[in-house]
């Protein structure tokens, strides 16, 4: 992989087989793919060996592994702390086995990094829900290590400073970042070149996305095609260069009615900007 290629999310493709997802990311000229959430049938061997020798055949390097679960809600603030990730202890068993057998997934597929939405990290730190949080990233940290996996936190849903805190209290070395630049201004919680000035050692893996500010309060902003947004996609690819960061940008486009175009302009977009690098 070259530093800093443009990659693509799978789901962003828009094709509920992943297998030809990743065809239609070779013919739209992407040979970087993070895997996006299956369905459940797609994380045992046969799913691992379809996805792989197809991933082998097209020549694509699968950068990392989503993990998502049944009954996120993104809809507004509220929804989101109820329902999204590992925050809630009605869903936590289910899910916990859940995170886990896409590891075990990931790691039979050769791939080295895990993405999730932990969910909303308390802001007391003194709390149950904060130290019950803790507890359960440990648990994900620890069984990712076991297997060497990176386990990489997505953010926006918390301002950097408290992610990078909670990353530190969490201690344990496989625990990173996938750096999003939208969902810092999807969700009003920072401007995402100063929070990659926070994050910046903790980042391996970026989404390529944009997006509005919220105009209404509980409510996410407006995720837009890349370059069409309030994220300055030429400064943040230069503060990540900057950090020391040299890993794919990685596009995810989740709306919109011609994904395949948003997703060739975003494409263009950063190889323009790339380009410009002294690599």
């Amino acid at each position: 992989m070259r530093p800093l290629e443009v990659g693509v999310f799978s789901s962003s493709l828009a094709i509920p087989d992943p297998v030809e997802a990743l065809r239609k990311a070779k013919e739209i000229g992407i040979n970087v793919v993070q895997i996006g959430p299956l369905p459940e049938e797609w994380y045992g061997p046969e799913g691992v060996e379809r996805i792989g020798e197809a991933a082998r055949e097209l020549g694509l390097e699968l950068s990392a592994v989503c993990v998502a679960y049944k009954g996120e809600d993104y809809s507004d603030m509220e929804s989101v702390r109820g329902t999204v990730g590992l925050t809630n202890p009605d869903f936590l068993p289910e899910r916990m086995e859940h995170t886990k057998r896409v590891v075990d997934f990931t790691r039979a597929l050769g791939v080295d990094k895990i993405t999730l939405h932990i969910g909303v990290i308390p802001r007391d730190r003194g709390t149950l829900e904060y130290k019950r949080l803790l507890d359960v990233a440990k648990e994900v940290a620890d069984y990712c290590g076991e297997r060497e996996i990176t386990f990489a936190l997505e953010t926006g849903q918390e301002t950097a400073e408290e992610q990078r805190e909670f990353i530190e209290r969490v201690d344990r070395p496989n625990v990173k970042v996938n750096f999003d630049p939208a969902n810092m201004i999807l969700y009003g919680t920072g401007r995402p070149v100063e929070a990659i000035e926070v994050l910046g050692p903790y980042i391996v893996h970026t989404h390529a996305k944009d997006g509005k500010w919220p105009t209404e309060e509980g409510k996410l902003g407006e995720e837009v095609p890349l370059g069409e947004g309030e994220v300055d996609v030429p400064a943040y690819v230069r503060k990540l260069y900057e950090v020391g960061y040299r890993g794919p940008l990685v596009i995810e486009r989740e709306a919109g009615a011609d994904r395949i175009g948003d997703i060739l302009k975003g494409k263009e977009l950063l190889e323009r900007i790339v380009a410009e690098l002294p690599l």
